[in-house]
């Protein structure tokens, strides 16, 4: 199958009939990776991000002191019920936008880069 066959293709369960992406879905491996960023950190809050014509739906978790860490999820429902689950706030990043201190963490980070 071409390119834009596999972008015109059904997902199922996922998105509007016709709409596919270059992206792969979220598995376990995602989850699992989101629960051990927020246990083995404090203030963590979720930023949902939606799905385009290159990635799956994602949310970006950013820590208190501005770590942040960005996995797909398989679509916004989703994002809220794990987000409820490990008892964090979740927001719609095209509402709110990103915190400052995600940003000035990512700044430090490229700065303090050997």
């Amino acid at each position: 199958m071409g390119l834009w066959g596999r972008l015109r293709r059904r997902t199922p369960g996922r998105g509007s009939p016709g709409r596919g992406t270059l992206d792969r879905g979220a598995g376990r491996g995602d989850v699992a990776h989101l629960e051990q960023f927020v246990a083995g950190r404090r203030g963590v809050e979720g930023y949902v991000e939606p799905r385009t014509a290159v990635t799956e739906t994602t949310i970006v978790l950013v820590a208190a002191d501005g770590e942040w860490t960005r996995r797909r999820i398989d679509g916004p429902e989703t994002a809220r019920r794990l987000s409820r689950e490990l008892g964090i706030p979740v927001y719609d990043a095209q509402v709110t936008g990103y915190p400052q201190r995600m940003r000035d963490w990512s700044a430090r980070q490229r700065r303090d880069r050997p």
